[in-house]
């Protein structure tokens, strides 16, 4: 999965002027009537503006100049780093990843020899007193790569970044249990990672064969455990409700199955069903998939398993244990939303590598070329593989504030956020305050003059509200731009 980072503050802002925050999120409510009745299509709100709105106007030359700009901050923004592997070994028929599947290990040698001139190419333009606190690789499947083409690009990567050796230091993988084990699992371990996130998407055999991922709990219990014993701080699991052959008995157990394997975190996301989009999607039957009513109690379901197994609800499709350090993060105004969903390190400049991966340096959005033959030939030609991104004007960096924290926090502390932006509030935001009132009256979002806080019903809406501060929205509501439901 792509990462982009949002930032909580103006980029360039030195640490300690950034903004503190409190979570003063309230307990969710789960009202189905009334959730059913906002199930409105519309972005995820993991970057805004969202990503439909980069363009090819942004390139290398933009880049470099917002890294230039980046070092100049009086005191520089952090490192956080995401790698993308996007080699697969079996198709999942769910997937709207950017993978390539292939049973041909060569490639990954290939792949290599260009991430490591990418490498070459973008570590010289931070400073090296900008520490790396945290490192992803995400996919595809990274574990596609063996143990030793692993040890050679962490090494690679320690060699051209400053690692940090904070306590806060974020070292995360996510992996398919179905091709390693153990072992794989403490050799990460050695290398430095301390976060590990495992597919399962449901362990019922029915939704497993319709999805063409058939995967059993022993063996993800097998990497779990391996992960727990060689030391890592964080286990993670994803979850997705809306499959076709999914029950409300089926998923029941699956829920019950995964509280047993006691992961720090669990993501359960809504599928996206957008054949049109994605290929492998169209061996999915549509008749096989759950109805809008069902789906919502999916959803239901599982906020209720999982909240009565101590997990907190952190939002959408988040939860975690209290003392993980997601949870700890939104407690300490730290959390923020990416491709992955919700995350921890806000106040880091990210840097994309690979395929497809997305760069957030200061104020701005970059995209490489998504696929390999594009990807290639730039960085054969000795250019950086930028197709695409965007530089964000003041009015996107308000928004992007006022979005984060509401989906993040709960609340928007109004004089804190008249303070940073030297606006006033009620006036900049008049249009977005009379659509909120809307939803005000659904008991969605309570608007007082010292701030907006999001309801117990509407931390279920985070995305209907969010889409009122959208001033891109109505643009990309075309043929071409489709967006997932927001439930």
């Amino acid at each position: 999965m792509d990462l982009i980072l949002i930032s909580a503050a103006r980029p360039g802002t030195p640490h300690h002027q950034r903004m503190k925050t409190t979570s003063r999120l309230v307990a969710p409510h789960f009202d189905p009537s009334l959730i059913a009745r906002y199930d409105i299509a519309g972005p995820r709100y993991t970057s805004y503006p969202a990503a439909p709105q980069f363009h090819t106007g942004f390139g290398e030359a933009q880049l470099r100049a917002f890294a230039r700009t980046s070092n100049e901050d009086p005191i520089p923004r952090r490192l956080s780093l995401y790698v993308h592997v996007p080699f697969c070994l079996s198709p999942c028929f769910y997937c709207g990843c950017t993978r390539i599947i292939t049973r041909q290990p060569g490639k990954a040698g290939v792949y290599l020899d260009h991430l490591y001139r990418e490498i070459e190419f973008v570590a010289p333009l931070f400073d090296r007193d900008r520490p790396l606190v945290q490192l992803h690789f995400g996919g595809g499947t990274p574990n596609f790569l063996d143990a030793h083409q692993m040890g050679e690009l962490l090494e690679s990567l320690a060699q051209q970044f400053a690692f940090s050796h904070d306590a806060d230091r974020e070292f995360g993988i996510e992996l398919d249990p179905r091709f390693c084990g153990p072992e794989y699992v403490r050799m990460l371990a050695t290398l430095g990672f301390n976060r590990v996130s495992v597919g399962i998407q449901d362990f019922d055999p029915a939704v497993q064969a319709a999805v063409n991922r058939i995967q059993s709990i022993e063996q993800t219990r097998a990497v779990l455990d391996a992960a727990r014993d060689s030391g890592f701080r964080s286990t993670s699991v994803d979850l997705i409700y809306g499959l076709p052959k999914q029950t409300m008995g089926g998923f029941a157990r699956t829920l019950e199955q995964v509280i047993a394997l006691a992961p720090d975190r669990v993501a359960a996301y809504g599928y996206a069903h957008l054949p049109e989009r994605f290929k492998a999607q169209r061996q999915i039957d549509a008749a096989d998939l759950p109805d809008a009513a069902m789906r919502l109690g999916l959803l239901g379901l599982t906020v209720e398993t999982l909240t009565a197994a101590g997990y907190r609800y952190i939002g959408m499709d988040h939860f975690a244990r209290p003392g993980d350090d997601l949870a700890r993060a939104q407690d300490a105004g730290s959390l923020q939303r990416n491709f992955q969903g919700y995350s921890t390190h806000a106040d880091c400049d990210l840097i994309g590598l690979g395929m497809s991966s997305i760069s957030h340096i200061g104020a701005s959005f970059s995209q490489n070329a998504r696929d390999l033959p594009g990807y290639y030939a730039a960085l054969d030609a000795g250019r950086l593989p930028v197709v695409r991104g965007l530089a964000l004007d003041d009015d996107d960096v308000i928004r992007a504030d006022a979005i984060q924290q509401l989906m993040c926090h709960g609340t928007l502390d109004v004089a804190a956020f008249e303070t940073r932006h030297r606006l006033d509030f009620d006036r900049y935001f008049a249009a977005e305050l009379r659509r909120l009132r809307e939803l005000a009256r659904d008991g969605l979002i309570s608007i007082n003059p010292d701030r907006l806080a999001v309801s117990s019903r509407g931390r279920f809406a985070l995305r209907v509200i969010a889409m009122c501060f959208d001033a891109h929205l109505l643009q990309t509501q075309t043929a071409e731009v489709r967006y997932s439901r927001a439930l």
